[in-house]
């Protein structure tokens, strides 16, 4: 089964946007796991645009609650607060994203052949801790290789291709080279995980065509939703578009 973990980080910058503390982070995870979610991400930043340390160890509190539920921290290794962070709280994942501090959002997957001998010594010492790591990856099955030589754990196949080509005449196409990501990823011994740009109605077809994927990270689209339907109802509504998939 497919796992959805809600990324909360617009949820942090709607709060940074006054000094009223709400909305509540905290509150807004926990509302997503009552209705079903099976963990949370966060992507902090250097510059806290959005979610800040604090948000990290106030939601590694909540999510004691929820023996469960996975805690999920995105981020650049090479730039604070990440690997203070997952060293404070020990994450069950850190999905390791190749961010330069000023971009706007993730837009691209590593560059194993250039970062690959940097970032084994970070795998293992986080692995040290008994934090799963993942890689935020383009689909490129030959880079699935390098991906478990240097020990990575799991890829996060970055799905913005995937959602600009969606209902268009290259959908086929980007969907197969998806699939062909994520074969090569198992058959290196690698779980799967997906994110960036999924939505409602994106998810289905996705989860239909790439195998194996054990875990979706979505924040905009369903926070973008919880707009109109609230949060719980938009959380069980991915549920039900993940559910949809099933034969």
């Amino acid at each position: 089964m497919t796992k959805l973990s809600v990324n909360v980080n617009k949820i942090a910058l709607l709060r940074n946007s006054r000094n009223l503390g709400i909305p509540s982070v905290v509150r807004a995870a926990d509302i997503a796991l009552r209705a079903g979610a099976h963990g949370i991400t966060v992507h902090p930043r250097p510059d806290a645009r959005h979610i800040r340390a604090s948000d990290v160890h106030d939601l590694s509190q909540l999510l004691k609650q929820w023996p469960d539920a996975e805690f999920n921290i995105e981020g650049n290794p090479f730039e604070p607060p990440l690997l203070e962070l997952a060293d404070a709280v020990r994450p069950q994942q850190c999905t390791l994203v190749p961010d330069d501090p000023a971009a706007f959002t993730s837009d691209h997957g590593w560059d194993l052949a250039r970062h690959g001998d940097r970032l084994r010594p970070v795998i293992a010492g986080l692995q040290d801790l008994g934090v799963r790591v993942s890689l935020f990856m383009d689909p490129l099955p030959e880079a699935m290789i390098i991906a478990a030589a240097i020990g990575a754990d799991r890829v996060e196949l970055y799905t913005e291709p995937y959602a600009a080509a969606f209902g268009t005449a290259e959908e086929v196409a980007t969907v197969a080279r998806y699939a062909e990501a994520a074969r090569s990823a198992m058959a290196a011994g690698l779980e799967v995980n997906a994110g960036h740009d999924l939505n409602q109605a994106n998810l289905p077809l996705f989860l239909s065509a790439v195998p194996g994927l054990a875990e979706v990270s979505i924040g905009h689209a369903l926070i973008a939703d919880a707009l109109e339907l609230g949060l719980a109802a938009a959380v069980e509504a991915y549920l039900r578009a993940m559910d949809r998939t099933k034969p």
